[in-house]
């Protein structure tokens, strides 16, 4: 288990740099149609009838974000400013989530819901854990595995979330005409490392999650 959760710890760590490494490799290469983040980002909302949803610039690198309470596209100063393949990928990316809000995906729906809950969770879980290991006490133990697991079913939630929003920006891209054929697979680059950091995150808390039920279940023996 051991090996399994360190194995999962240097996926999590090698996913962001890959992600860091092709961000950096395609923003390199500008986009034929020649629009930067901000005008991918702002025709992508206009042309599915989110005039409302304004864009933001925001300080720092792959910041980007789409803030759900205040209805809001967040982008990092280079992808809002730069005309790359990532620079329009992940600002695309960041507009399928305002997408799948005003369509009311379900997923996004319940990662919402949850959020407060998973705030608190995460929050006091280590502290349960850690008390309950060191001073011996499997009710402890097993009431922060409930609270762990809470933690974890929203990672879970978010990777449908996250692949779709990209599917959806990469399938808007080309029907809109903001991307070539030859430039999907760059697109397809950016996007797909994005993801993987989600799923290398997931599978650490879970195999951690798993940790914790057998530390659970032989303290009861």
């Amino acid at each position: 288990m051991y090996i399994l959760i360190i194995a999962a710890f240097a996926l999590t760590i090698w996913a962001q740099f890959r992600v860091k490494g092709t961000f950096k490799k395609w923003a390199q290469v500008p986009i034929g149609s020649g629009l930067t983040g901000y005008q991918a980002a702002r025709r992508m909302l206009d042309n599915n009838g989110l005039h409302d949803v304004p864009i933001e610039p925001v300080p720092g690198a792959l910041t980007d974000h789409y803030d759900p309470m205040k209805r809001v596209v967040r982008l990092s100063e280079p992808v809002y400013y730069e005309n790359s393949i990532s620079a329009v990928s992940v600002a695309c990316h960041e507009v399928g989530h305002a997408i799948q809000h005003s369509i009311s995906y379900p997923f996004l729906v319940a990662r919402h819901r949850i959020f407060p809950v998973v705030n608190f969770a995460s929050g006091i879980a280590p502290f349960l854990l850690i008390g309950g290991i060191l001073f011996q006490m499997t009710g402890l133990v097993g009431v922060g595995i409930v609270f762990f697991s809470i933690a974890v079913v929203f990672q879970l939630i978010t990777l449908p979330v996250e692949f779709n929003a990209s599917s959806r920006a990469r399938d808007l891209m080309i029907s809109e005409g903001f991307i070539t054929n030859d430039e999907e697979r760059g697109v397809a680059k950016v996007l797909n490392a994005a993801a993987l950091t989600y799923v290398a995150a997931a599978l650490l808390s879970l195999l951690e999650l798993f940790r914790y039920i057998m530390i659970f279940l032989n303290n009861r023996n």
